[in-house]
C-alpha cells in the first residue's frame, strides 16, 4: 500500500469547496443531481450507478487532464464539485501502478465508485466481531472492475479496499459521496493475534485532496 497525503491517514484535507470546469461538466452534474432525488439510499446509490456508467461512456464528457496524470508516492485525490444543493462530493482518483489502500471504511457514507480509465481490484470485508478496539473481518468478495463499471457502498457495508494491480498502467476512478469525506478509519493488522483468527486495530485518518485544475 502507497500511505499518501491524499489517502486515509494523511492531515492535509482541504477545506475549499471545489467546482472544477472540464467537458461535459454541467451533464455530468445534472445526472448526478437526478439520482440523488430519489426517496432513499438505496434507490440513490442505484440510480447514480446506472448514471455513472453511461457518463463513463458519454464522449460528451471528459475529465480534467489533471486527472490523468499521477503521483509518484500516493494515489491522487482530486475534488472535481461539491453540490452546494445536495450537498455531495465528486472525488476523482488517479491511481499509479501498484498504489491502492489500506482495509477502511466511509465514515458513515453511501458512496458509489465508477472506473474511468484503467483496471482496479475492489475486495469487500465482512465485520466479524469486535473486541474493544480490536476488529475481525473477512473477505466477503472481491471484483475486478474495468472502464464502465460501477458499484456502492451503503453502510453498515462499507468496508473495503482497492488496488491497482497493473505494474505499468494507471487507473482513474470517479466517487460519488453523499457528502465530503474529510475522516474514516483504516484498519490495519493487530500485532498480536490470537485463536480466534486475524485481528485488526483502528486508526484514525484525515482525507485530504491534492489540486485539482
Amino acid at each position: 500500500m502507497n500511505a499518501s497525503p491524499a489517502a486515509p491517514g494523511s492531515d492535509n484535507a482541504s477545506d475549499c469547496c471545489p467546482d472544477v470546469d472540464f467537458p461535459g461538466r454541467d451533464k455530468l452534474v445534472a445526472a448526478i443531481d437526478a439520482a440523488v432525488a430519489h426517496d432513499d439510499e438505496h434507490q440513490v446509490t442505484a440510480a447514480l450507478r446506472d448514471a455513472l456508467c453511461r457518463m463513463i461512456r458519454d464522449r460528451d464528457v471528459q475529465l480534467p487532464a489533471c486527472v490523468h496524470e499521477p503521483i509518484v508516492d500516493h494515489y491522487a485525490r482530486r475534488e472535481l464539485y461539491r453540490s452546494p444543493t445536495h450537498g455531495y462530493s465528486v472525488v476523482c482518483m488517479t491511481w499509479g501502478p501498484g498504489q491502492g489502500t489500506p482495509l477502511h471504511d466511509h465514515s458513515g457514507l453511501w458512496c458509489v465508485e465508477g472506473v474511468w480509465d484503467g483496471q482496479l481490484e475492489i475486495v469487500q470485508y465482512e465485520l466479524l466481531g469486535r473486541d474493544g478496539e480490536r476488529f475481525r473481518f473477512r473477505a466477503a468478495g472481491g471484483m475486478h472492475a474495468g472502464p464502465g463499471s460501477a458499484g456502492s457502498l451503503i453502510p453498515p457495508h462499507e468496508y473495503h479496499t482497492i488496488h491497482n494491480a497493473s505494474t505499468d498502467d494507471i487507473a482513474i476512478s470517479l466517487h460519488i459521496y453523499k457528502a465530503p469525506m474529510e475522516c474514516c478509519s483504516k484498519f490495519v493488522k493487530a500485532p498480536r493475534q490470537n485463536e480466534n483468527g486475524e485481528w485488526f486495530v483502528r486508526e484514525s485518518a484525515v482525507m485530504a485532496t491534492d489540486e485539482a485544475a
